[in-house]
């Protein structure tokens, strides 16, 4: 049987993420209970950047990771990941107050956001929303290809990916002996980057809950009349109750925003969130829905106060924690995993991450 200094369980972003930055300096084993890596909140993402997604508390993490996904060094392909889109939150005039406190409360971190008039952007807005502010630093991100760079740049460190091999027991002694569906193992320390199933894992180790809850997110792609251009920004309500942005053909990614309690499982959405979706696209622009072409639903989980859970556990000697990342692991990971890194090395972070403050996100916050 290996021994291995570190075993992640979870092969998403953030398992990934974090498996590329510590591989360099210890023996890693990544655990994925799904055939391939990246099948549940990775693979379903909405895919954008946005310096304003996830609140003031995430968006350190988010600003800290922007320039590795404009320019990724060499071993990440060298390519930037991000490509341009702008965002756009819609307001009806009665609604003008949350627009002025959603400047106020991002101007004191240095994110502008203007003023505009929103039919210059949107074509087909219905007229009574009357007020919008734009973000021209929004922009989408090749999942995929970011997944699968930090995955690459992970095995050639020397990590090593076992697919199919979902935890089915987890005893600790002098380390983690670690039983799955694919055979066991045993490691130091135990990373514990299972998602949606972060809190069973963490049961299984004998760590106490932190409240973590997956939450049901639905997203559907239409074809409409007229087709969406290419150039229109991704749409956001100023209440946060709905979402959408182009993609090719004309087509649009839409969702109802919903945020739908359950367990842990393999994510389906359900018709009256697709319907509540299309009624609330309706209530803001004027196309026509040719055709629900696809549709699909994924869980993101949220810490109660919806920070990202990071940091060796406590009470359990050798757990580490990398959960917690809601709906913005994927536009946080750079940063993220940089710290997340530094933590579990006992080492300074890398200068993206150097200025993060780790007590906001550590897993202490949750153990008196």
């Amino acid at each position: 049987m290996s021994q291995y200094d570190v075993a992640i369980i979870g092969a998403g972003i953030a398992g990934a993420s974090l498996a590329a930055e510590i591989a360099p300096h210890a023996r890693v084993l990544i655990l994925e209970g799904e055939e391939h890596p990246g099948y549940h909140a990775t693979g379903r993402s909405a895919a954008f950047w946005s310096e304003t997604y996830g609140g003031p508390d995430v968006q350190p993490l988010v600003i800290a990771s922007g320039d590795f996904l404009h320019n990724p060094p060499p071993e990440m392909g060298g390519e930037g990941f991000l490509s341009p889109r702008g965002e756009l939150f819609i307001a009806r005039r009665e609604d003008r107050a949350v627009i002025d406190g959603y400047v106020a409360k991002f101007a004191a971190l240095g994110v502008a956001l203007d003023a505009v008039d929103p039919a210059l952007y949107c074509p087909g807005l219905r007229p009574e929303w009357t007020d919008a502010l734009y973000d021209p630093t929004c922009s989408d991100i090749d999942v995929a290809r970011l997944h699968g760079a930090y995955l690459s740049a992970a095995r050639r460190a020397g990590a090593e990916l076992v697919c199919d091999a979902a935890v089915t027991g987890l005893v600790r002694e002098r380390g983690w002996t670690i039983g799955t569906r694919a055979g066991t193992f045993t490691a130091d320390v135990l990373v514990n980057a299972a998602g949606a199933w972060a809190e069973a894992v963490g049961a299984m180790a004998g760590a106490a809950p932190t409240g973590m809850r997956p939450l049901r997110r639905t997203v559907v792609q239409l074809r409409v009349d007229p087709p969406a251009p290419m150039t229109l920004p991704l749409v956001r309500d100023a209440h946060e109750r709905f979402y959408f942005k182009p993609e090719a053909g004309g087509r649009i990614w839409l969702s109802p925003h919903d945020e739908i309690p359950t367990d842990p499982c393999d994510a389906a959405p359900e018709e009256i969130d697709v319907a509540v979706a299309i009624d609330k696209l309706a209530s803001a622009v004027d196309w026509r829905v040719d055709a629900v072409e696809r549709r699909w639903a994924g869980l993101r989980t949220f810490a109660p106060d919806r920070l990202p859970v990071y940091g060796f556990d406590p009470a359990v000697p050798g757990l580490f924690w990398c959960a917690g990342q809601g709906g913005f692991g994927i536009q946080t990971a750079p940063a993220a995993s940089k710290l997340a890194a530094a933590m579990l090395l006992d080492r300074p972070a890398d200068p993206i991450a150097a200025h993060l403050d780790p007590e906001r996100y550590s897993i202490r916050r949750f153990r008196a």
